[in-house]
């Protein structure tokens, strides 16, 4: 076996652990009200933090024990609602960084890995095609959601820490592409909400001192339960179910991802300007990657709109 390929066993934990890091903190998150109306005109300013703890799955055939990952992330973001020919849409721009640990026993012996830096940013714009008229946000008080219809599109770009030699990055040194359709319904103070979507890699070619890696789309489905107590305090049930994502470095392949998630997002406003968003998930299916539990904290801050 080349020399390479021995490398990619002995520490194929770590591959692992970037492909979940990559999927579970951005490529796949579990998002209620994505698309819900908002007012045109509002400016959103948006800090959060999350912490994510798990294990990894490695293959039969490699002698390692007690893997476990610890991811401690935060974010920045600013989103802008738009009027997009009558119908509502939004633009956000998406900051992270990370600090990122690993640790294993291989054959009895402690191994352990730790990085931290940016992440890969996000571009994310959407836009309601029924169901989500352009509104003022006067004329938005007087609105009932029934059924609506929207579509995004999320590009992420490679601008993230990558170190070519070592497994375990923040960055991807990859683009990805995923597009997104979602449909709601609100009953009263309950709505439902459904959106499935797809995202696209292109390659790495430059992994693990100038090896190819390709990984194939992951195909991504989630549903939400929200029940709104007050328009600004709401909780949501959150589940999610996505699938793909088989890794190729240099021909050789490696496994399909299939795995499912539910969790609970919880919505609290401080002020006319604040709200506060709690949230955490855990995992209830994996078949390969990292099965972890995660929570986390958003603030955020609105302005604009003729507030």
């Amino acid at each position: 076996m080349p020399a390479r390929f021995r490398r990619l066993s002995v520490f194929g934990w770590l591959i692992v652990a970037l492909a979940a890091a990559s999927v579970e903190t951005h490529a796949q998150d579990l998002e209620p009200r994505a698309f819900a109306n908002t007012p045109v005109g509002l400016n959103f300013l948006i800090g959060g933090y999350a912490y994510a703890k798990g294990t990894v799955g490695t293959d039969a055939s490699v002698p390692l024990e007690d893997t476990e990952v610890r991811l401690n992330s935060a974010v920045l973001a600013y989103v802008r609602t738009l009027d997009l020919w009558g119908r509502s849409g939004k633009f956000d721009v998406i900051l992270p960084y990370a600090w990122a640990s690993g640790s294993t026993k291989l054959a009895g012996q402690p191994r352990k890995r730790d990085v931290s830096g940016l992440g890969d940013p996000r571009f994310r714009f959407s836009m309601l095609l029924y169901g989500g008229p352009a509104l003022s946000l006067d004329e938005f008080r007087d609105f009932q959601p029934d059924v609506i219809i929207g579509t995004s599109l999320e590009v992420t770009a490679p601008l993230g820490q990558y170190d070519s030699d070592k497994l375990l990055n923040i960055g991807t040194n990859r683009w990805s592409f995923k597009p997104e359709v979602g449909i709601s319904k609100t009953l009263g103070p309950l709505t439902l909400e459904l959106a499935s979507g797809v995202r696209f890699y292109t390659d790495n070619d430059n992994f693990l001192d100038g090896q190819n890696l390709q990984v194939s789309p992951i195909y991504s489905v989630q549903g939400h339960l929200i029940y709104s107590f007050t328009p600004g305090i709401w909780v949501g049930l959150d589940s999610l179910y996505y699938t793909g994502g088989r890794p190729t470095i240099d021909g050789k392949k490696g496994e399909t991802r299939a795995n499912a998630r539910v969790g609970l997002t919880l919505t609290l406003p401080v002020n006319r300007y604040n709200s506060v968003k709690l949230y955490g998930s855990t995992g209830v299916y994996t078949k390969t990657g990292t099965d972890f539990d995660l929570v986390g904290i958003v603030w955020q801050f609105r302005w604009g709109g003729g507030l």
